[in-house]
């Protein structure tokens, strides 16, 4: 196993950046250690030095990325389900999924967030695989709450297919999605590319799986967790949901009985797609669903343990695995994703933005490391753009077939302002990253994250398909950080830039905000949004932009700090509430910081982060502030706590945006 957790680099902390105090009077005219400004500057060189201490001697940063126990429960079930879990893997792995069990019996998908039913339910199976007593009462009480909830029946697809590969659920009640799929071609409907890139990496092998059909069963039944509920009618013929429940059972009966060529044809075809699309470091698209998934299709397809490409699909899950010594013994987790791309390049525009210079050696250091993470190949997303030449940067440090828009702007943004050790290659890498960004663009004038046109609404349509979003159309703060990249480049009259201005004014909520697609959630929208207009030339006397300073000045909490819970991607009446964090905070300045805002709110908030750094000069940070899916899927960043403070603090100082 990888130990991945504590401080990624040992070695002296560099020298602290010179920051420009000026005048430290405040309001009254007093010139003391109480100066905002004064605070602003010893907080923001303690956050650079612990910044510093957290670089890999290679150059880059990563932070743990933290999710939920579905992770390590599916985790120990694959395991199982090949004969290869060990009683210590088994040990350590319940042992942190029981540490994260609340007071009321449940897990939730987030630190603070309601208990969530498949996620205890999964937890649930995991732990009687590792032995924990039906009649434990911590086993007693999740099972409660599954009960009361819906039982099993209530359960996400994804949730009782674990359950099915045991035998603990009839394959015949799961929806049926032939391998078929992977034949047609993608100008025609129904096509695997009208998935997301996560969700087709996902879909093909789950084919395969629910094809075959596997049961190996385990010495338990999960009777305490059935309701007993009847199943619930179909829907309406005439709906889209019942057109589609019907032809899941159209499905299910050619399944029955198949084309036996051209099903064969297919499980070949997807096997030769799975492999194909196998990263460097063993993963497929660095991230647990189609990791998983692609191991046990490959496994049910005949490859054995010992095929290469199998076993560096389980060196890969060691190299995602946290181990941590506790008192009550070791205890594993894994990471669903991992993000030194992204973390590297928010680290060293973070460095930037407080006056380290550019020719500092960490800096050179992170730019250098990213130049070699720059992308050259193809990749899946040359379905919709064929004519397009490769380039970019990816979120993992092997996802060489997926590189995103989101990744590259901020890489770019990152390196224009850098000292590397080959100006001229830097050069190119940002041209070329560039180019791409720019043909990755919708024809609606916004940016998705992987794919370009991805907005097919049949997908999301699916039974099969109720667990997280399915398909990548723009988002407001991708789009954000796209046209942010072109306004720093000297792109700003461009057709494209103009038409992703145009795309985010016309995606301005109704109270003022944006929607926060990858990070929680209107704060973050908006935190983003407003620096790109700022930068694309759009007045800070717009209305636009008045209407988010206004929201945002609105939902500052009393303390000073900026937080929204995750309820607030389903429940309205938590948008721009919740406990205030540093990363939320650091968001909320930037806007007003770039909007030319010099108000008690901006004072506020740099004081809210001076008084809630730690020590060491790093902030805590439990709730979680980044989004896989919204409304199913998020993460805690581990670098957000730090980077983004150091930016925000850095241009306060600054007096720059």
């Amino acid at each position: 196993m990888t130990q991945l957790a504590g401080p990624l680099n040992e070695a002296p902390l560099g020298d602290e950046p010179e920051l420009v105090l000026g005048d430290t009077r405040d309001a009254a005219g007093n010139d003391g250690i109480a100066s905002t400004r004064v605070q602003a500057a010893r907080t923001v060189a303690a956050a650079v030095a612990h910044l510093r201490s957290l670089q890999d001697e290679q150059g880059w940063w990563k932070g743990e990325l933290a999710t939920n126990v579905t992770m390590e429960a599916e985790d120990l079930l694959l395991r199982q389900f090949l004969g290869i879990l060990t009683p210590e893997v088994a040990d350590a792995t319940a042992r942190w999924i029981r540490s994260q069990q609340r007071e009321d019996g449940t897990w939730a998908t987030f630190a603070g967030g309601p208990g969530e039913l498949s996620t205890t339910a999964e937890a649930w199976v995991a732990l009687r695989l590792a032995g924990d007593p039906v009649d434990a009462p911590h086993m007693q009480a999740a099972a409660a709450f599954v009960v009361a909830g819906g039982g099993l029946e209530a359960s996400r697809v994804f949730t009782r297919i674990w359950l099915a590969l045991f035998g603990l659920w009839s394959w015949d009640d799961l929806p049926n999605l032939p391998p078929e799929l992977v034949l047609f071609p993608s100008w025609m409907p129904f096509n695997v590319y009208d998935f997301a890139c996560w969700a087709r990496q996902t879909i093909v092998p789950l084919t395969v799986v629910g094809t075959l059909q596997p049961c190996r069963p385990v010495p338990f039944d999960v009777e305490p967790l059935l309701s007993g509920a009847p199943r619930p009618r179909k829907a309406g013929l005439l709906t889209w949901a019942g057109a589609f429940q019907r032809l899941d059972g159209v499905l299910h009966a050619y399944a029955r009985r198949p084309l036996r060529v051209v099903r064969q044809h297919a499980l070949r075809r997807a096997a030769e797609w799975i492999l194909a699309r196998q990263e460097a470091d063993g993963s497929w698209g660095g991230i647990q669903p189609p990791w998983v998934y692609s191991l046990l299709a490959l496994h049910l397809l005949g490859y054995s343990l010992d095929h290469p490409a199998v076993k560096a699909g389980f060196a890969g899950l060691d190299a995602f695995t946290v181990v941590e010594e506790t008192p009550e013994g070791p205890v594993r987790r894994l990471e669903a994703c991992q993000s030194p791309v992204w973390d590297t390049a928010l680290a060293l525009t973070a460095l930037l933005d407080a006056g380290v210079p550019a020719d500092d050696e960490a800096v050179v250091r992170a730019a250098d490391w990213l130049l070699d993470e720059e992308i050259r190949v193809p990749g899946d997303w040359q379905v919709q753009r064929p004519g397009l030449a490769p380039g970019g940067w990816a979120f993992e440090f092997d996802n060489d077939i997926y590189p995103d828009t989101d990744d590259t702007a901020e890489v770019v943004l990152a390196l224009r302002r850098a000292a590397t050790s080959d100006p001229e290659r830097a050069a190119a890498a940002v041209e070329r990253g560039i180019t791409w960004t720019v043909g990755m663009q919708s024809k609606d004038g916004g940016w998705g994250a992987f794919d370009a046109d991805n907005t097919s609404s049949w997908p999301a349509r699916l039974p099969f398909c109720d667990f997280g979003a399915v398909t990548d159309p723009p988002s407001a703060d991708v789009t954000a950080h796209v046209v942010e990249l072109l306004a720093h480049t000297g792109r700003v009259d461009t057709e494209e830039c103009r038409r992703g201005v145009a795309w985010l004014l016309a995606a301005q909520e109704a109270d003022g905000s944006w929607f926060g697609r990858w990070g929680v959630n209107y704060v973050y929208g908006t935190g983003a949004v407003v620096p790109a207009l700022i930068a694309a030339g759009v007045p800070a006397s717009h209305p636009a932009i008045r209407r988010a300073v206004a929201w945002l000045e609105e939902h500052q909490a009393a303390d000073g700090g900026w937080g929204e819970d995750l309820r607030s991607y389903n429940d309205p009446a938590w948008i721009g509430r919740g406990a205030p964090t540093a990363s939320q905070t650091a968001w909320a300045l930037l806007a007003l910081l770039a909007a030319g805002e010099d108000s008690p709110a901006v004072e506020r908030g740099v004081r809210w982060l001076a008084d809630t750094q730690r020590p060491d000069g790093g902030w805590d940070e439990e709730l979680y502030s980044g989004t896989g899916f919204p409304g199913d899927f998020y993460i805690n960043y581990g670098m957000y706590r730090l980077v983004f403070p150091v930016s925000a603090l850095g241009r306060y100082l600054a007096g720059r945006p």
